[in-house]
């Protein structure tokens, strides 16, 4: 991954506005997330929508392989999948839960941002694990201030939702964003305080709990993108960008 960088003033009104757009997609996504609706209808919204604004979907042609790039401008993942679904003819089910993770690049500067969704009426299970995972995520970001360590951020969630009985994935990291869809620092979502980057005022981090319903392994689908639970138990996905300042840090996708 590139290195992490400092962002001036100008660059970081460049993010925050790729940002205003991740957050706008995912409060439309909400809107429209409902029985029957498929995910390709949801990608191609997004798509459209994206492009409205003067933008780019960050994720569609993303990728090492150049056989096998992302196809689309959403993640989908429902139920088992943790993250890197994609979209297409499927249709949600009342009781499911679906994680939308949306990327957006605008003049040449990145945002992104998840959000877990329910499908209609679903199980307390399912519930109270959404509910933890956003948590999380908030308790996360309330470490993420300079001078901090990266892996502040990193304990306070394992710390927390293992308290709760959930677990945290291990094999996929939060990370830096802004000038590129992944910079450094990675930003695991389990870890020892103290340790780690040391955090510095104009970082920009996208900071995202993964949080599974039992184990914390997970294994790939053969079409080299889809990650799921390795018991085939619900994930939830939650994601911020954020701006470090020396007090609160800012949520550029608010």
């Amino acid at each position: 991954m590139p290195k992490a960088t400092i962002k001036s003033p100008k660059e970081i009104e460049l993010i925050h506005e790729s940002c205003r757009i991740v957050s706008e997609v995912l409060r439309l996504l909400k809107l429209m997330i409902k029985e029957g609706i498929s995910t390709k209808e949801l990608d191609e919204f997004t798509e459209e929508y994206i492009r409205s604004q003067g933008a780019e979907p960050a994720f569609k042609g993303y990728g090492d392989d150049k056989k096998n790039l992302f196809p689309a401008s959403l993640c989908t993942s429902i139920n088992d999948v943790v993250v890197h679904g994609i979209p297409g003819n499927r249709k949600l089910q009342a009781g499911e839960i679906i994680a939308i993770d949306v990327g957006v690049k605008k003049n040449n500067y990145f945002g992104d941002g998840a959000w877990t969704f329910p499908v209609g009426k679903i199980s307390k299970e399912k519930d109270r694990l959404l509910k933890i995972s956003e948590e999380a995520l908030f308790i996360g970001i309330e470490r993420a201030h300079a001078g901090s360590h990266v892996h502040d951020i990193s304990a306070a969630i394992q710390s927390f939702v293992e308290k709760e009985g959930f677990s945290v994935v291990r094999d996929l990291v939060g990370h830096g964003v802004g000038r590129y869809l992944h910079e450094e620092p990675a930003i695991p979502n389990y870890g020892e305080a103290g340790t780690g980057m040391i955090l510095q005022k104009g970082m920009t981090l996208a900071i995202e709990p993964m949080v599974n319903f039992g184990t914390y392994s997970v294994r790939i689908d053969g079409d080299g993108w889809t990650v799921r639970t390795a018991d085939g138990l619900p994930s939830a996905h939650f994601e911020h960008t954020v701006l470090i300042t020396d007090n609160k840090p800012e949520i550029l996708t608010n």
